[in-house]
């Protein structure tokens, strides 16, 4: 029942470079010496990796010196880490069914395969990792009814984009975004990945899709458990249910400094940039980068416009190397960089300087977000935020870019 406490059993807990130190030295304070289970604990180096800083690199030396004494298996570094929230579906390391917990609050993610999951402190990390369990009240639960088809020039950004600026960031504060009806058939596993994962900036607790043919082959021969299908009762209530006709959604943008503040992006063609990011946990994975080649090879990123593109994981830069996007990425002017979180949260590999403007396919456009308080974010797809690198405008993607 909805706000009711409960322990739960915990089949992942997720670190990353930044909050498993805290989790660590957690850990080591209340007593613990041992893990639950080391298999089921997941550590990514990935915001400030490769290390930017000296401290950057004594919290990765802690990370690394910590899994190594304690056997853990799935510990990423460079050469092998990618973006935490892509990585792990990718490897298989999270299912359908699955409860799983991560000291980031994006966290969320998981939910397009069928599964629970969500951020929590790195207190709660360090007990989960010793203990195999986690304290929960039961969220209450919004439905969302998708019918009918993307257009051409959009994706499951625009999808989430539009949702939440439909709600509002605190439109769903601690409750369950449970996506339903016939328009989920036509958004792919990359698009649900990206729905998911904003579902925490409408405030959600956690944000999930059913488990139907296509997740079930995303699964197929890829993950470590085999995958447990839940669906709701058929008496499920639910706080509100929203209709979302997905044909009638546009190429929208988030503008400063709220992630609710959207607008379509056909209202936005005077908004001049000084860099474009295509990459982050909601948009670098090979869909995304693909829909940037699409738009950017033969052609010239915009003089005055920096272009940064980077793929979410290690094995999406080989498949970019391969098809030769890559080159055409660096033909057109663009840099392409490792896998890492960098820009998104004003780190690295892209802080806004004063006055600067970024059009990002990042999923939080807060103050300061990017770098200096007095630099602007736009948040949007990657087909819009490479036709802006072309355009040097906000510039929503046409067919003539192809």
């Amino acid at each position: 029942m909805p706000g009711q406490l409960i322990s739960a059993k915990l089949d992942v807990v997720l670190g990353n470079d930044i909050t498993t130190p805290v989790a660590v030295r957690e850990f080591e304070k209340a007593g613990f010496d041992r893990l639950f289970d080391p298999d089921r604990i997941t550590i990514v180096l990935d915001h400030f990796v490769p290390n930017k800083d000296i401290k950057a690199a004594e919290q990765s030396r802690l990370c690394r010196e910590f899994a190594r004494a304690h056997g853990i298996r799935h510990f990423y570094d460079v050469g092998q880490m990618g973006i935490e929230h892509a990585l792990l579906p990718e490897k298989g390391i999270v299912t359908a069914g699955d409860c799983i917990i991560g000291a980031d609050s994006h966290t969320c993610t998981y939910g397009a395969l069928g599964a629970f999951s969500t951020g929590v402190g790195s207190t709660d990390m360090a007990a989960g990792m010793a203990t195999g369990t986690a304290w929960f009240k039961v969220p209450s639960a919004i439905q969302v009814r998708l019918k009918g088809k993307l257009p051409d020039n959009c994706s499951g950004k625009d999808v989430i984009l539009t949702l939440i600026g439909r709600i509002g960031v605190d439109g769903a504060l601690y409750k369950s975004i449970e996506f339903s009806g016939e328009g989920i058939c036509g958004l792919s596993m990359d698009d649900r990945f990206c729905i998911c994962n904003m579902a925490v900036e409408a405030g959600a607790k956690n944000g999930i899709f059913p488990v139907d043919e296509r997740t079930m082959a995303y699964m197929e021969g890829r993950t470590e458990r085999p995958p447990v299908i839940y669906a709701p009762d058929e008496d499920a209530e639910y706080d509100e249910i929203i209709e979302l006709d997905l044909s009638a959604v546009v190429p929208v943008a988030a503008c400063p400094h709220l992630p609710e503040n959207i607008r379509p992006v056909s209202e936005l063609h005077h908004i001049r940039v000084d860099q474009v990011v295509i990459g982050s946990c909601t948009n670098g994975r090979l869909e995304d980068m693909e829909a940037a080649y699409k738009v950017l090879r033969g052609r010239r990123v915009a003089e005055g416009v920096r272009c940064i593109i980077i793929p979410a994981t290690m094995d999406i830069v080989k498949k970019c190397v391969q098809r030769g996007w890559y080159t055409a990425f660096l033909d057109a002017g663009a840099v392409v960089s490792t896998p890492t979180c960098g820009p998104c949260l004003g780190g690295y590999m892209g802080v806004l300087a004063a006055k600067e403007r970024c059009l990002s396919t990042t999923n939080r456009n807060f103050v300061g977000r990017m770098g200096h308080v007095e630099s602007e974010v736009y948040l949007a797809s990657p087909l819009t935020a490479a036709a802006t690198a072309l355009t040097g405008y906000i510039t929503e993607y046409r067919e003539d870019f192809e």
